[in-house]
């Protein structure tokens, strides 16, 4: 039977854990890499939900892209996220900013998700690309392209400028991904599909020309799941991988 090491190996070789940037806590966070692993649940964000969702199921393992433990703890209540997974004895494997660095992981699923074409780095940390650039299959306007990423990403709504007459050539880049507007510029983009941008960063993309397509973070990066799932899956048969059905970050709009 497979343990949470050899999940965490195979994941390892795709995803380098040692690619994480500085502030990032990407790994085993909880439990034991001798652990034999029946069930996995795959998800975004551990949370009191996952958690349970995975009981229900009987989940030995919870691998999610968000680090379940990313602050020095400084204390352990008996009602938080790592002591109700060591209490039940579920262990945790954390995929962040290495799966957003992999070159199948986040970014790849978002630049996939929005059928772009001829990829090239948006920028690059310790080596690895940090987002893409590429070009759509058809030149659109921002409001057409805005109703395309809405549609490709299953979003209830985005939030969008509508600052450049035609969209060419597009920068993704999934997450917080906003800071990187300088890069979006340098690449002479015409649009920047990001799940968080600042205030500030908006500003400076409008004195630019360049529209911006704010999907939320969820949005961004929930696409990894299932291609996680797909590849975990057909590496490990005797393993089941399950997709969170409750992981969600409860965005509602009126």
């Amino acid at each position: 039977m497979n343990t949470v090491y050899d999940i965490f190996n195979f994941i390892d070789s795709f995803a380098p854990f040692e690619s994480q940037m500085d502030y990032d806590n990407s790994g085993l966070l909880v439990g034991d890499f001798s652990k034999k692993v029946k069930k996995s649940l795959i998800c975004l964000d551990i949370t009191k939900d996952v958690i349970n969702e995975s009981l229900n199921i009987g989940a030995d393992l919870i691998i999610s892209h968000h680090p379940v433990i990313f602050h020095p703890i400084r204390c352990l209540l008996s009602d938080s996220i790592t002591y109700l997974l060591a209490k039940n004895e579920i262990s945790a494997i954390c995929a962040h900013t290495n799966l957003d660095l992999s070159p199948i992981g986040v970014n790849c699923c978002l630049f996939e998700k929005l059928k772009l074409k001829n990829q090239s780095a948006l920028s690059s940390c310790n080596g690895y690309d940090l987002g893409y650039c590429g070009t759509v299959e058809k030149e659109m306007s921002s409001k057409e392209f805005a109703q395309f990423v809405k549609l490709n990403l299953e979003c209830k709504s985005i939030r969008f400028t509508n600052i450049s007459n035609k969209v060419n050539k597009v920068a993704i880049c999934s997450g917080a991904g906003g800071n990187l507007i300088l890069d979006v510029k340098k690449q002479n983009c015409d649009a920047f599909v990001t799940g968080e941008i600042k205030h500030s960063d908006i500003l400076f993309a409008n004195d630019n020309g360049i529209s911006i397509f704010d999907v939320g973070h969820f949005k961004s990066e929930n696409i990894v799941v299932p291609h996680l799932k797909r590849i975990l899956q057909e590496k490990f048969d005797m393993i089941e991988f399950v997709e969170s059905n409750v992981c969600n970050d409860k965005i509602q709009f009126i």
